[in-house]
């Protein structure tokens, strides 16, 4: 079973060279620490940034340079700062290739959930809603259960929907899924888990085809 630094680890895998990426608050923001070495990668936050690197040392913060979720970060040379407004007009205009947003719920048919719970008071939306609209190629970072045990990867998400039929592949705790138009398609175990407990651990439909790896990070 993965932890949310394991997680992140696998979901840096499918970054590749040359793309543009947008990581969403909570785990997301953890894949700019493992994406190889070897490749170039532009990372882009809603707030205005171009050219993220990984977290700052403990002490070398910078309380100016932040991400969409109010942490401290690096930038690599070259990096850039704008106003919002530009921001969205690259996710709006397509030019970020993979956006990886953590979940509460996600559906068979990858919908998400990520934005409001019912009751509980939040202060905006944030950029969620353009990203899972605009973006071609959603990751998502997400535990497979809640605290109770209950399933995060359902039929039909009972949350306030963020967007509809838009993510195409989920790493949790316990697997890689691809979102098919069959439902979620079981592709990787993490490293311990068996494909028995990824199944009483998913309420949607769940597809299990062969031998299920397990996951290398």
């Amino acid at each position: 079973m993965l932890d949310k630094i394991g997680i992140a680890k696998r979901i840096a895998k499918e970054v590749k060279d040359g793309y543009y990426v947008n990581l969403g608050i909570g785990i997301p923001t953890l894949v700019a620490n493992y994406v190889r070495d070897d490749i170039q990668v532009e990372f882009q936050s809603e707030n205005g940034v171009l050219g993220m690197g990984p977290f700052p040392y403990e002490g070398e913060e910078d309380a100016d340079l932040i991400n969409a979720g109010k942490q401290t970060i690096t930038t690599l040379p070259g990096a850039s700062f704008f106003d919002s407004s530009l921001s969205f007009s690259m996710i709006r205009g397509k030019h970020v290739h993979l956006t990886i947003l953590g979940a509460m719920e996600v559906s068979e048919k990858g919908d998400i959930a990520n934005w409001k719970i019912p009751g509980k008071m939040v202060k905006g939306m944030g950029g969620a809603m353009d990203l899972v609209a605009s973006a071609e190629n959603i990751i998502v970072a997400m535990m497979h259960t809640n605290k109770e045990g209950e399933s995060k990867l359902l039929k039909q998400c009972s949350l306030p929907l963020t967007g509809v039929g838009c993510v195409k592949k989920i790493v949790s705790n316990l697997a890689v899924i691809e979102v098919t138009d069959k439902g979620f398609k079981l592709l990787e175990r993490a490293p311990g888990v068996q494909v028995e407990d990824i199944i009483k651990a998913t309420e949607g439909t769940l597809i299990v085809e062969g031998d299920i790896p397990e996951m290398i990070l």
